[in-house]
């Protein structure tokens, strides 16, 4: 599992310094680092989601359900959100889009996650990646320049590369989206907001 990770990653790499026409050598200041998590850490129920931004799944989840999730839940202080980054092909695009979220800060690092799942069915559509993407780092603060020196950033690959080995090796986790409560997994795949109501009533009981 960790090998094909790597694998992925290095196509990933690749491909996100030719296809976005990053400048190459360029770095970034100020990514965020680790998982990033919404709620109150003290919260009786710690939610984990296992999600690519290339997941069409995953976008379907983000734009439906989690609205509601974050607001009954995550907001209201029942509920500690941890979002785990992972990669599904096409790898370039999930890979991108995660570093650009890093990029934007921890203040901003959702609100962008939220931009590139909506705007996922259009990038498939049209084919232009960049310019989505692009339009998304402008909406958050960033230049263009700043874009391209964030998506061909190589140490925040090899960052995000260590934190998908790091789950896989620790999870095991093959499939997005994948939902986990307090450590267990309760399904791979989408989850509707009752099934989310069923399983966080079951752990806190």
């Amino acid at each position: 599992m960790p090998n094909l990770s790597r694998r992925l990653l290095m196509a990933a790499a690749a491909a996100t310094l030719i296809a976005l026409g990053a400048c190459s050598g360029a770095s970034t200041a100020g990514s965020a680092d680790g998982d990033m998590t919404m709620g109150d850490p003290n919260a009786p129920v710690k939610l984990t989601e296992y999600a690519s931004l290339s997941c069409v799944h995953c976008a379907t989840f983000n734009n439906e359900v989690f609205p509601e999730l974050k607001s009954k839940y995550i907001d209201t202080g029942k509920v500690h959100y941890t979002f785990k980054e992972f990669l599904t092909p096409p790898a370039e695009v999930a890979a991108a889009g995660f570093l650009l979220a890093r990029c934007a800060g921890e203040d901003k690092y959702f609100n962008v996650i939220d931009s590139i799942f909506h705007s996922q069915r259009e990038m498939f559509t049209s084919g232009d990646v960049r310019g989505t993407l692009l339009r998304i780092a402008q909406s958050a603060g960033l230049s263009e320049a700043e874009f391209q020196a964030c998506v061909s950033d190589e140490e925040g690959l090899r960052a995000l590369n260590a934190r998908i080995d790091k789950t896989q090796r620790e999870t095991r986790i093959t499939a997005t989206p994948t939902f986990a409560i307090n450590g267990k997994v309760v399904k791979e795949g989408e989850m509707s907001i009752e099934e989310l109501d069923a399983a966080i009533a079951a752990a806190q009981n």
